[in-house]
C-alpha cells in the first residue's frame, strides 16, 4: 500500500480485512495495574489501557510495561491507546510495541491530525501492527478526517471532544460539538468505518448518559467510550442491534453456512469472513441483552 506521502508499508490480508465491532470502550488507566481486572469485568466489548491522558509523565514508563505485561497475558479484548506518535512518549511508546512479542487487537492513536501519522504507526509496527483507530481531536485531524480514516491500517475513528472542545473554548457538551461529531461520521460513512463517540464525563448523570449515547448512535455512530465501568450498562443498551440488524444478521449466517464457510453473494454484494464476524457480533450483543 502506498500513502499520498510516497511511504511504502505492507500489510497482510487480515489486517486490510479488519471489521472493527466493539459497540461499547472501556478506558483504564495504565498506571493503575490494579484497576485491570475491575475495568476488563466491566463488561465492555473493548478495554483500552490508556498510556496518555490518564498517565502522568514520570508514570509512563511504569504504565507502558505494566500494560504490555497485562497484553502478554491476553491480548483478546485489550486495546492500548498510545501518545501522541508527535511526541517523545508516543516514539517511545512505539519502540516498546515494535520489541514486544504480543501486542493488543486494537491500538488507539490520538491527537491524529494527518495520515502520515498513520503511515509512521504502521510502519514502525510493520505486519503485525494492530487495527488502528485514531482519534480526532483538533479542527486541523478534522479537517483530514477522511484521508485519515481512509487509511488501510485505520479500522475506525474516535471523536475526541475533550480535547476539541477545549480548542473551541467550549463546553465537552451535545451542542457545542455538533456539527463536529456529524463531520466525523460523514467522514466515516464515505470511508465505511465505524465511528466512535466520545465518553461521557458526568459520572453521576445516568440518564444524561443514556439520552447522549442514544443521540449518539441516531445521528451514526457504531460506539461510544466510557471512563467507569457502570457507565457500560447504558452504552450497551443504546447500541444495542434492532430487530431488523438481528434479522439480516441471522439471514446472512445461515447463507453463509449453507454456501460453506466461503465468500458468497448476499443482498447484492460479497458476504465474506469480515463481514461474518461483525454479525456474529450482532448476534453476540442481542444475545447478551436477552439474557441480561
Amino acid at each position: 500500500m502506498k500513502s499520498q506521502f510516497g511511504l511504502t508499508f505492507r500489510f497482510s490480508l487480515e489486517l486490510r480485512k479488519n471489521v472493527f465491532t466493539a459497540a461499547s470502550l472501556l478506558f483504564v488507566p495504565g498506571s493503575r495495574s490494579d484497576r485491570f481486572g475491575k475495568a476488563r469485568a466491566g463488561g465492555a466489548d473493548l478495554t483500552i489501557i490508556d498510556l496518555e491522558d490518564a498517565v502522568a509523565a514520570e508514570d509512563k514508563q511504569s504504565a507502558r510495561n505494566a500494560a504490555l505485561s497485562e497484553i502478554a497475558e491476553e491480548r483478546q479484548g485489550w486495546a492500548i491507546r498510545i501518545n501522541a506518535v508527535t511526541t517523545a512518549a508516543g516514539i517511545r511508546d512505539l519502540a516498546a510495541l515494535a520489541d514486544a512479542g504480543t501486542l493488543p487487537e486494537t491500538l488507539l492513536v490520538p491527537m491524529v491530525e494527518a495520515v502520515a501519522e498513520i503511515d509512521v504507526v504502521a510502519g514502525a509496527l510493520s505486519d503485525k501492527c494492530p487495527a488502528l483507530v485514531p482519534l480526532i481531536e483538533t479542527p486541523k485531524g478534522l479537517r483530514g478526517a477522511l484521508d485519515i480514516a481512509s487509511h488501510e491500517a485505520v479500522a475506525a475513528v474516535m471523536f475526541g471532544g475533550g480535547d476539541f472542545s477545549g480548542e473551541l473554548g467550549v463546553e465537552l457538551a451535545w451542542e457545542p460539538l455538533l456539527a463536529a461529531r456529524q463531520h466525523v461520521i460523514l467522514a466515516c460513512a464515505e470511508a465505511k468505518k465505524p465511528a466512535i463517540d466520545v465518553p461521557f464525563i458526568q459520572l453521576d448523570d445516568a440518564e444524561g448518559l443514556a439520552e447522549e449515547a442514544a443521540r449518539a448512535r441516531a445521528i451514526g455512530f457504531s460506539a461510544k467510550a466510557a471512563i467507569h465501568p457502570r457507565q457500560v450498562p447504558a452504552i450497551q443498551s443504546a447500541f444495542a442491534p434492532s430487530d431488523a440488524e438481528v434479522a439480516e444478521a441471522r439471514e446472512a449466517l445461515e447463507a453463509y453456512e449453507a454456501g460453506g464457510g466461503r465468500a458468497i453473494r448476499f443482498r447484492g454484494r460479497m458476504l465474506e469472513a469480515p463481514f461474518i464476524k461483525k454479525y456474529r457480533a450482532v448476534i453476540a450483543r442481542h444475545e447478551e441483552q436477552a439474557h441480561a
